[in-house]
């Protein structure tokens, strides 16, 4: 640890004159001379002030998730959100991390995104609004009372706004420009499956559903399940995965897509930040099947 680290760090007094502190949410200390050591006695692990520290860092690495996920709902639900909401979280640095860099749009009354002014959001100010990055490489102020975080399928200018990114050597916490993308060939518009991710051999189910799970999708069924709220409905994408023994061997099927009802839809009936996910979850799944001889030889 540098002499400016240890000088930022908030040490805690613990017994025998030990010091303890959180270092990227792990346990650290320093004996009574200051040094600081490689690895924490069991005995001052086991004190009530380690207990105390574990429990805040347990805590500060549920309020990232929670931050994470909310804004990445945003994103997937295409909500409006009010700007003064963003003035009140923009202070913790963790809901800061999570926002700063993305893609944001100014948004009406009626929630509907102008995506033609879009921005990369670097700064928020209670008198000008949101401060962001153009295309042009300028800083505008969105000043509506509601903005969005768009899904990437929906940004027209992409493929430009990744480039600036990467010119500005700019990073995102939350998989948004760099996110993969898919949109339904005008050909598979009548059929109510995709077949392209068929046929992924895994040697047990077990790793298949242990898979989904890593990835964040639910297996309900024999289906890797993700849901998207779009256009005013509740679509749910599901991809085959198996549903025999767990310890058997199975081959992935079609992705499919159902309404609230059960009902499947027809590709060209599913709005396209449903189709994208959908298929971004099945091809990811497909990604870590096992590859056979035969597939290698191709």
């Amino acid at each position: 640890m540098s002499a400016i680290a240890q000088q930022d760090q908030a040490w805690l007094d613990a017994e025998r004159e030990y010091k303890l502190a959180l270092q990227d949410g792990k346990l650290v200390c320093q004996n009574p001379k200051g040094k600081t050591l490689a690895s924490v006695p069991k005995w001052l692990k086991q004190s009530e002030a380690a207990e105390s520290l574990l429990a805040l860092a347990d805590w500060l690495a549920e309020h990232q998730s929670e931050c994470r996920h909310s804004v990445e709902r945003w994103m997937l639900r295409s909500l409006a959100i009010p700007r003064e909401v963003l003035f009140e979280i923009w202070i913790d640095p963790d809901w800061q991390s999570c926002l700063q860099n993305m893609v944001v749009v100014p948004a009406d009354t009626r929630g509907k995104f102008n995506l033609e002014k879009s921005g990369l959001l670097r700064d928020v100010d209670r008198k000008r609004g949101l401060g962001v990055i153009d295309l042009d490489g300028e800083t505008q102020w969105i000043k509506t009372a509601s903005f969005g975080v768009p899904h990437p399928i929906l940004i027209g200018d992409l493929d430009e706004l990744r480039e600036l990114a990467g010119d500005l050597g700019i990073k995102q916490t939350i998989d948004q420009l760099y996110r993969s993308v898919h949109q339904a060939d005008e050909s598979q518009s009548t059929s109510n499956h995709l077949a392209d991710y068929s046929g992924g051999h895994f040697e047990q189910l077990n790793f298949a559903t242990a898979l989904c799970r890593r990835l964040g999708y639910p297996v309900r069924g024999g289906y890797a399940t993700c849901r998207v709220w779009e256009n005013n409905q509740m679509i749910e994408a599901r991809y085959f995965v198996g549903d025999d023994y767990p310890e058997s061997a199975t081959w992935t099927g079609h992705l499919i897509f159902v309404d609230e009802n059960q009902v499947p839809l027809k590709l060209g009936e599913v709005g396209p930040v449903t189709y994208s996910e959908g298929v971004r979850m099945a091809s990811a799944i497909y990604a870590k099947r096992k590859i056979d001889s035969s597939e290698q030889d191709q």
